[in-house]
């Protein structure tokens, strides 16, 4: 993220008197009940389309010597790890080893607008960003020798990384997610360091702006497949629908090839990238868009249906329109599915973990936790906390239950919990950016797990991972005759996601296929054929190097007509 200048840190200031005010006003919905947000059916406002939206920032105080967050009965928390540098996610290797990824936001284009500038004022106080910062964008290694949930040895894995996120592992090579690429780093577990540079398995839609930056990853359960997250350029299309081709979607590559497209779109901010053991379903959270009011849009979680559409920008919710976004596409609309749980409004969920195989006790092995990063625009703070979501026949029921809370501190806060994972022994592990601190949170009485879990695990579901693209897919036709007024639809090359705003009809996608073994990893009958090196307005991460890489993906032209996706205000 560009940090404010002085000059934009001014203006900022000067407009917080206005943002005050925004404050001072109920907007018609302070006292709403947000719990009535959680679940399947949440209650969805009247939306309040404004100019000064509520705001509520929380500075950042850190936490003191022998402070922890609170937990709930049955469950004890210890920090594992501390004195990191924006830890952001956090993942385990089959020997236990868990790979803990920092990283902040990467530079950009300056924002122009009063409003981009003001947020990015606002992200900075809100991750403790406004004063010097600890060297990030590095993966660190933690290791527990004897597994009684203390750690024995600490390495930096990988530097110099741009913007990593997630991460996933198979076949003795570690991929990472970094802003603009997937790379590919061998390894082998029990290596405190990594030497080689990596290939480029593909490169994934990044700057100059890169507003949702974060791209989380997950691997299939059959070892097939890497599904990546990819966020929206803007809240609602303000840079242009031109600015969100291969965004706002979830992205489906393969491992032995780098061909990838675009599974699942309409997701403004998608993150948290999970599979269901017992289901084999891929799960995800996604922070909605903003500027309807204090309670509009809930984020929500859900599974992830191949060709589906989720809505963004048009509508949310299924069909509840935006009507800041013209022209309207009432087309779009009817496609959009809605989504399988609220969370309620503004909880910024990025993080998510299914709880099977761990050693927690019951409430707690059923069902699925995630991380709420916490509200910046609305009066009253909502999310800041671990919650857990039971789950029955693959579908998530009840309330959310408050695993771990305290992040809060009056009006400040201590931490922002982010990424949720199951450590080696059994144990939850909260990566909490803003106290630059992991929290190992375990069963009471002791109890962990026979043997290592790691995050990355096969399951008895393997057989849902759906087909690999195939080697003639087309981007999806125009769907009427108004958007053909655009440029031509044209057949997008092999592996090539579609328009994120168009998806391919889910009755016409490829019906799925029995998988491969996990250990080899089939290719595609026909790999794409090589291909000129990526666009340089799409640059491969620093830590590449001269790796060499895939075929570009290009995404198909937008099939809009001219003046689609711009945002009326």
């Amino acid at each position: 993220m560009t940090k404010p200048s002085i000059r934009s840190s001014a203006l900022a200031g000067t407009c917080l008197a206005l943002l005050a005010l925004a404050g001072c006003s109920d907007q018609g919905g302070e006292n709403f009940d947000v719990s009535t947000q959680v679940g399947p059916d949440p209650v969805l406002p009247e939306p309040q389309d404004s100019l000064i939206p509520d705001l509520k920032v929380a500075p950042v105080v850190g936490w003191q010597e022998g402070q922890t967050p609170t937990v709930a009965e049955g469950l004890t928390i210890t920090a594992y790890a501390t004195d990191l540098a924006n830890p952001r996610t956090v993942h385990t290797l089959p020997n236990g080893d868990v790979l803990v990824v920092q990283s902040r936001g990467p530079e950009g284009k300056a924002p122009s607008r009063p409003k981009d500038i003001i947020r990015g004022w606002i992200m900075a106080i809100s991750h403790g960003e406004t004063g010097p910062q600890k060297e990030s964008n590095l993966i660190t290694l933690l290791r527990d020798t004897n597994r009684d949930g203390v750690v024995d040895e600490r390495h930096d894995l990988l530097t110099g990384l741009a913007s990593p996120f997630g991460l996933a592992f198979a076949d003795n090579t570690l991929y990472v997610a970094a802003a603009d690429a997937i790379l590919a780093f061998p390894y082998t577990p029990g290596q405190t360091e990594i030497t080689e540079p990596p290939r480029v398995l593909t490169p994934l839609p990044g700057g100059p702006i890169n507003h949702h930056w974060t791209k989380d990853l997950a691997l299939s359960p059959d070892g097939r497949f890497l599904y990546a997250s990819v966020g929206s350029n803007s809240n609602i299309v303000e840079n242009g629908l031109e600015a969100e081709k291969g965004r706002a979607a979830i992205w489906q590559v393969d491992r032995a090839t780098g061909a990838a497209r675009v599974y699942a779109s309409g997701l403004r901010n998608p993150n948290g990238l999970t599979f269901n053991p017992e289901t084999g379903a891929l799960w995800a959270v996604i922070n909605e868009r903003d500027e309807l009011g204090p309670n509009l849009v809930p984020d929500y979680m859900t599974s992830v249906q191949e060709g589906a559409f989720y809505g963004w920008p048009w509508s949310y919710y299924g069909d509840h329109v935006d009507v800041r976004v013209h022209p309207p596409r009432p087309d779009m609309v009817e496609k959009a599915i809605a989504p399988d749980y609220a969370l309620s409004s503004h909880v910024a969920a990025l993080g998510m973990t299914f709880a099977a195989g761990s050693a927690l006790p019951a409430p707690y092995t059923a069902g699925a936790f995630v991380g709420e990063h916490g509200s910046w625009n609305r009066d009253a703070f909502n999310g800041y906390k671990v919650g857990f979501i039971a789950f029955e026949a693959g579908k998530p029921v009840g309330k959310v239950q408050d695993v771990v809370t305290g992040f809060l501190d009056g009006d400040s806060v201590r931490g922002r919990p982010v990424g949720v994972g199951i450590d080696g022994t059994g144990a939850l592990l909260v990566a909490d950016d803003a106290g630059n601190t992991v929290w190992r949170v375990a069963n009471a009485d002791g109890s962990v797990t026979p043997q290592p879990v790691a995050t990355d695990q096969p399951s008895a579901a393997a057989t849902s991972t759906p087909a690999a693209p195939s080697v003639d897919a087309q981007a999806a036709p125009a769907p009427d005759a108004a958007a053909a007024t655009a440029a031509p639809a044209t057949a997008a090359p092999a592996g090539s996601p579609a328009d994120p705003a168009a998806p391919a009809d889910p009755a016409a996608s490829p019906a799925p296929a029995a998988p491969a073994a996990p250990a080899a990893p089939a290719a595609p009958a026909a790999p794409p054929a090589p291909a000129a090196p990526a666009d340089p307005a799409a640059p491969t991460a620093p830590a590449a190097g001269n790796a060499p890489s895939p075929a570009p993906m290009e995404v198909a032209p937008a099939e809009f007509p001219a003046g689609a996706g711009t945002a009326g205000q």
